[in-house]
């Protein structure tokens, strides 16, 4: 069917929502509609000489823009190339300048390269590491050597950019993230997240030694002359380089993000979530609200020039504030001349007025697809769900948790309902359920913790109930609403990621919502760790497995399984025409038709590709079998009709 008489099927109200239709299998079954998301996001940045040099987020190559401080504009971009292997780097979290050059370290692929500003030439270095992983955090010794701290395996790294030698330390057991460094002559000092240490690490001998346990990871770190700080969630901790004199600031209710030091050693430091910026002296009983740099963003570095505060904010701008008076000024980084790129979307939904709502980096992109048009709303961080309530959109945000309401009928009007909070960090699912009138989210905490939330919102009320730890040590990763106020919710030993789990067996439990009790709980397959969705229909509940991957179905009833198999990879299920539908990763990227009835699953389409930043996930239109999903980084129409055969992708 053409898209625009489809269009009119979906928003007429004599459309049946579920109407029957004789296969329609002409054509290629697939239409595309250009980026589904597009960001000038930033990552790692420093500056050098009167330029900031920033390196962007999501695109592929990465993009290395140097931006004129002075005429604020970008006046050089040059991308990251030549790497080795097959996992190419998506940005870069670090940066820094040793001998005149600029030193970068990628993400997905833990990749080191050199941008000498005088040849303009960008050159790879060396992998740190495996094939993937992040350099999480780069620093320059006074003798010009590199240390770089590195995921997943937790290590700190010396790289000499004289002959290219590089070694490594392993610093803590179960430790995977070293989130920030900073080095004198003597050390080099790591905030690590796991094991919520700050260490210091002697660069002749390797002795480790623990400076300070925070209550959370230390996630940046500077060094001056004699004394250190770092920043472990709402506590600045300042202390002598040898550990000792250690001195526990409280931040309030906000968290450190960077920073930066003045030649007086005054220290600055950008918090979230609300973006502040706060001055620190050692001696201070408490820090100094100084302004907002940019509100509600992150804050990727901060540079000390006299009486101004130079910001680079996570979305894509560089702020400026007057350190005497507070005062801050903002720049968008694309309006200065940085080159847009395709991104991997977080999300995606289909509105009733027909637009498709797609969450990226710092931002939701509304495609108008019968116009060809599309317009970005602005939002302080990712959108890993969304769900719409009447002609509202709602958004759950990672890192911090909070969710937000859309209005397209206000101008977009986007307002808080608050964070998550209760330790919470990542949105992993939303739904709402038209039974009980609720929001409801599914949550993991940051990486090394290991409970979960289900949380409870009302939409008209904008009141929220976070129930913790809904199914024991576990992060929940996945709901589905039930019938009779029941609502199925799927774990992860693993907690956030890279916690210790107490458990082998990632469970299915139900929770009901008039009571606020778990009514019984199972694990569905043993040792298979991560459930990553499930589905309710029919009495069965339907599932797709993550680390292990693979598909279950559930009999609500009796708790047993009736059926189970193997996939491609992991994604999403959704329920439609009465069948039920996952999107995978992997193996091409695909679509299989799950059931109900089916002894294996079916595929529907392949040749999706593996675009994706959180899962694959798809939005079907209510009348017939097409849904909106990415092919690539492309928005995408497919045709899924059981009755059809597979849509064309190479096409």
């Amino acid at each position: 069917m053409p898209f625009l008489a489809a269009l009119l099927a979906v928003v007429s109200p004599m459309a049946p929502a579920h109407a029957a239709a004789a296969a329609d299998c002409a054509g290629t079954g697939v239409e595309r509609f250009g980026a589904a998301s597009v960001s000038g996001a930033i990552v790692g940045a420093v500056v050098h000489e009167g330029r900031g040099y920033v390196v962007t987020r999501g695109q592929t190559p990465p993009i290395l823009a140097e931006y004129d401080l002075a005429t604020k504009k970008v006046v050089r971009q040059v991308p990251l190339t030549d790497w080795p292997g097959t996992v190419a780097p998506e940005g870069a979290w670090a940066t820094v300048v040793s001998g005149g050059k600029i030193y970068i370290g990628t993400y997905p692929a833990p990749l080191l390269y050199r941008f000498d500003p005088a040849t303009g030439k960008a050159q790879y270095l060396k992998t740190l590491g495996g094939a993937r992983g992040t350099i999480w955090s780069l620093a320059a010794a006074p003798d010009g050597t590199i240390y770089a701290g590195t995921n997943p395996d937790g290590r700190v790294w010396e790289y000499d950019p004289a002959d290219g030698a590089a070694k490594s330390w392993s610093l803590a057991t179960g430790e995977h993230h070293v989130r920030a460094v900073a080095a004198d002559a003597t050390n080099v000092y790591a905030g690590l997240l796991d094991t919520k240490q700050l260490l210091a690490v002697n660069r002749s001998t390797g002795a480790v030694r623990v400076l300070a346990q925070g209550d959370t990871g230390f996630s940046t770190v500077s060094v001056g002359r004699t004394r250190l700080r770092a920043g472990s969630g709402s506590t600045l901790y300042d202390m002598k380089t040898d550990g000792s004199d250690v001195r526990k600031v409280s931040l309030g209710s906000n968290s450190a993000d960077s920073i930066g030091v003045a030649p007086d050693y005054t220290a600055y430091i950008s918090t979230r979530p609300a973006g502040h910026v706060f001055s620190y002296r050692t001696g201070d009983a408490a820090p100094t609200l100084v302004g907002t740099g940019k509100p509600q963003d992150e804050t990727r570095h901060l540079a000390v020039d006299g009486t101004t505060l130079t910001g680079f904010a996570g979305s894509g701008g560089v702020w400026t504030m007057d350190l005497t008076t507070g005062r801050s000024a903002h720049t968008d980084l694309v309006a200065a001349g940085l080159a847009v790129g395709a991104e991997r979307p977080h999300s995606i939904l289909l509105h009733t007025d027909g637009t498709v709502w797609v969450g990226g980096h710092f931002g939701i992109t509304v495609h108008d697809p019968a116009a060809r048009t599309s317009r970005g709303i602005w939002v302080p961080g990712e959108p890993k769900a969304m769900a719409r309530v009447g002609d509202r959109v709602y958004a759950a945000l990672y890192p911090s948790g909070e969710i937000l309401e859309i209005d397209p009928r206000d101008g977009d009007r986007v307002r808080s309902l608050g964070a998550l909070g209760h330790g919470q960090q990542r949105p992993w699912d939303m739904e709402y359920d038209p039974t009980t009138g609720k929001l409801l989210v599914a949550s993991v905490p940051p990486g090394p913790n290991l409970k979960g939330a289900l949380t409870v919102i009302d939409p008209v009320a904008r009141t929220m109930k976070v129930f913790v730890d809904v199914i024991r040590d576990q992060g929940l990763t996945t709901l589905s609403a039930g019938p009779n106020g029941v609502v199925y919710v799927g774990g992860d030993v693993l907690g956030g990621g890279t916690a210790v789990s107490t458990r082998s067996t990632a469970a299915v439990a139900a929770f009901d919502l008039a009571t606020e009790k778990v009514l019984w709980e199972t694990e569905p397959l043993p040792d298979n760790r991560t459930l990553q969705d499930v589905k309710v229909h029919d009495g069965l509940l339907y599932g797709v497995l993550k680390r292990n991957a693979g598909w279950f179905v559930l009999d609500l009833r009796t708790r047993q399984v009736l059926r189970h198999g193997t996939l491609s990879g992991y994604g999403e299920i959704e329920v439609h025409q009465g069948q039920v539908v996952a999107s995978t990763y992997f193996g091409g990227g695909n679509v299989f038709l799950l059931g109900p009835g089916l002894a294996e699953p079916r595929k529907l389409a392949t040749g999706l590709g593996d675009e994706w930043h959180t899962d694959p996930q798809l939005a079907f239109e209510p009348a017939g079998w097409h849904a909106w999903t990415l092919v690539g980084r492309q928005l995408a129409r497919l045709r899924l009709d059981p009755a059809c055969a597979p849509p064309l992708l190479t096409s």
